[in-house]
Order: C-alpha cells, then structure tokens, then sequence
C-alpha cells in the first residue's frame, strides 16, 4: 500500500514539475519565472524525501533540508534584485 501511494506521489510531483516546467519557460515576467522556479525547487525537494522514503536513508533528508534552506536564499536574493529594476 505504502508502495502505491509513493508512486502515486511521484506521478503528481512529475505533472506539477511539467507545469511549473512550462510557466518557467514561457512566462511572460521575470517575476513569473521566478515563482515557478521557487515551485521547481519545491519539488525537487519533494523528489529526494521520495528518494530517501524509498530508499531509506536519512542523510537524503538533511541534503533536502539544505536545498530547501539554500532556494529559499536564493529566491529572496532574486526578489531583492528584480525589486530595485522594476
């Protein structure tokens, strides 16, 4: 049961990776770019606690705690950014 509903995660973390995928591309702001590369990251990080549940190896949750802590730096870094151009 357990195995069905990590692969049934996954599946939906892969559609709304494609999503977000897409609105990264072609959005038609900088700001939009940004958000859905915040979801991109998000989801990412979905991905490797999926890798570690499956796994079972911790020290894929600290590396995901790290990213996490790291994107979010880096999008704020960005916000800071585009708000002195805009």
């Amino acid at each position: 049961m357990v195995d069905v509903l990590v692969t049934l995660a996954a599946i939906i973390a892969g559609v709304a990776f494609l999503l977000a995928l897409v609105r990264f591309l072609l959005g038609p702001t900088r700001l939009d770019r940004v958000v859905a590369f915040d979801v991109l990251t998000v989801i990412a990080i979905t991905f490797i606690v999926l890798a570690a549940l499956i796994e079972g190896r911790g020290i894929y949750l600290d590396v995901a705690l790290v990213y996490a802590l790291l994107s979010f730096l880096g999008v704020i870094a960005v916000a800071r950014y585009l708000e002195g151009r805009d």
